[in-house]
């Protein structure tokens, strides 16, 4: 399964609540600044940055979605 996204792209992040919480956390936009290797599993993984915080985050393909235009 090849890379979705490219460097530069914006995209949404779902933000993940701790695990047992209720709470449901926005969609953050972030920025993509890194293509990683392919996990063993065959899911694509990025280095993505936020846009609005000093945040960097690993993450798989299934965790991102594109913006709305």
């Amino acid at each position: 399964m090849p890379h979705n996204y490219a460097i530069n792209d914006d995209v949404h992040h779902q933000v993940q609540a701790p695990q047992g919480s209720a709470v449901v956390k926005e969609r953050s936009v972030y920025t993509v600044i890194s293509r990683l290797p392919i996990e063993a599993d065959g899911r694509p993984r990025y280095r993505i940055k936020s846009k609005t915080e000093k945040l960097e985050r690993v993450v798989t393909e299934e965790q991102l979605s594109r913006l709305s235009k």
